[in-house]
C-alpha cells in the first residue's frame, strides 16, 4: 500500500537541502520525509495525565459523568443513604 503526498510551493531552497541531506544518508525524498515527520510526531506525543487518560476512556461519551474538578483536583465523591421522610 503506498501513499504519495505531493509538496507544492516548496522554498527551492529546502527542496535542495533535502535532496542533499536525502543522498547523504542514502535514502530517498520520500522516505527521509517519512522519517522526519515519524522523529517530530514521537518527540511531540506526550504522556496524558491519568485524568486525561480516565476521562478519555470513561468520559461523557461512554456514560460516565466526571465530577467538576475543584482546584487543582477533583472533589471527592460521597454517597450518602437517602433518607425516608
Amino acid at each position: 500500500m503506498s501513499t504519495r503526498i505531493t509538496v507544492r510551493d516548496i522554498d527551492p531552497g529546502d527542496k535542495s537541502w533535502l535532496r542533499r541531506e536525502a543522498r547523504q544518508t542514502g535514502v530517498s525524498m520520500e522516505e527521509l520525509v517519512r522519517r522526519l515527520i515519524h522523529e517530530n510526531r514521537t518527540k511531540a506525543e506526550r504522556r496524558p495525565r491519568p485524568s486525561e487518560a480516565f476521562a478519555r476512556h470513561f468520559g461523557e461519551q461512554h456514560g460516565v459523568d466526571l465530577p467538576p474538578p475543584v482546584r487543582r483536583r477533583y472533589k471527592p465523591l460521597s454517597f450518602s443513604r437517602e433518607r425516608k421522610e
